[in-house]
């Protein structure tokens, strides 16, 4: 990272089209831009709500979706409710569709009433189906909620809390780094020692331990505000270190000596001239350190410790898949895992390129 270019040389290049000319990076910023948006969109792209449930329908199979009627023509689109039964050779549920009755696919028709980003009060859903019947595009769980609906408003915890921890973890990690390589001396040795036994906590074991140790009454936005915290504080010492090595190397320029001429207070210096000359470092450091929230928040959520049913999180979500049963009869409850992949490789992509951007000479070592 000693050869990312300064501050000003950034705010002089297009840095999001040198990015976009990478073609891997260009497909994750797309893949990215369509999870975002569908996750912030869920109340009027899924067909049902997160509260809702139809115990009658457990594990209830994919919908299918025909546009050929029985008389091989083109026609909307419609589906089929399943009836289930039940096998007595086998002693197993079974779903098998009841063709009594199609159900035509609707788009853009009203339903239940629901505030878009929270706010805005609509009653036009993407898509929706005729009254009476039932549509699940990747199945339902243990529980007969509509799993497709549940990835959405899930991806809605899972897809902000990176970000929510970077608010709090890169800031303080900045300050604190910059404030010990800029004071030096025993300020600094005792500063870098505490981070460094921040550093040597052992972060997925202590977020098992107080996740296990909190109230079983906390509500779900209790627990992901905690989690959000927990992760950001714990993950700020390793990212203060290096910020405060590039401090070490920008304090001795003329123009922070200049500030310390014109009497500037330490912490002005700091915040005001040093710290933006390390940008080019945080803005990669924070594109790669992303995923890593992504999956502690998935993993604590998998184990039961972090966002608890009936809300979701795409971490338990999977953890009904956990079972071999599941994995072999019903793969569509894989599909969270799928997402959670492809977000943290979309990320890991785009942050590889930034690095590739900001100092081409990364390639050929």
């Amino acid at each position: 990272m000693a050869n990312l270019p300064d501050f000003n040389s950034l705010q002089k290049r297009n840095i999001l089209k040198e990015i976009l000319k990478d073609k891997f990076a260009k497909y994750a910023f797309l893949i990215l831009i369509i999870l975002y948006l569908s996750v912030f969109l869920a109340p009027f792209i899924c067909p049902y709500s997160k509260e809702y449930s139809n115990r009658n329908k457990s594990y209830c199979p994919p919908s299918k979706i025909y546009i050929i009627n029985e008389k091989g023509k083109l026609s909307l689109p419609y589906t089929y409710n399943y009836k289930r039964y039940f096998d007595k050779e086998n002693f197993e549920t079974k779903y098998i569709e009841d063709r009594s009755r199609k159900y035509r696919v609707k788009y853009f028709s009203k339903g239940e009433e629901y505030k878009l980003l929270g706010f805005i009060p609509l009653k036009r859903h993407f898509y929706n189906i005729d009254k009476g019947g039932e549509l699940y595009l990747l199945g339902t769980d243990i529980n007969g909620r509509d799993n497709f609906s549940r990835l959405l408003y899930g991806g809605q915890i899972s897809l902000t809390i990176g970000f929510l921890a970077l608010l709090v973890s890169f800031p303080l990690g900045m300050l604190y780094g910059g404030l010990s390589g800029y004071l030096g001396g025993k300020t600094d040795f005792i500063m870098m020692r505490i981070a460094e036994a921040i550093m040597a906590i052992p972060s997925f074991y202590l977020l098992i331990i107080l996740a296990s140790i909190l109230p079983a009454n906390m509500t779900s936005i209790q627990r992901f505000t905690l989690i959000v915290l927990i992760l950001a504080l714990i993950g700020w010492a390793g990212f203060s270190r290096v910020v405060r090595g590039m401090v070490l190397s920008i304090k001795k320029k003329e123009f922070v000596i200049a500030s310390e001429a014109m009497g500037a207070s330490n912490l002005r210096t700091v915040i005001k001239h040093i710290l933006p000359q390390t940008m080019s470092y945080v803005i990669v450091a924070m594109t790669l350190s992303v995923p890593s929230f992504i999956l502690s928040e998935s993993g604590l959520s998998f184990l039961g410790l972090g966002i608890q049913q009936p809300d979701a999180s795409w971490g338990n979500m999977l953890k009904e898949a956990q079972e071999f049963v599941n994995i072999v009869e019903r793969p569509w409850l894989l599909t969270p895992g799928f997402l959670i992949f492809i977000a943290v490789l979309s990320f890991n992509l785009i942050g590889d390129t930034i690095r590739d951007v900001l100092d081409p000479n990364s390639k050929e070592r």
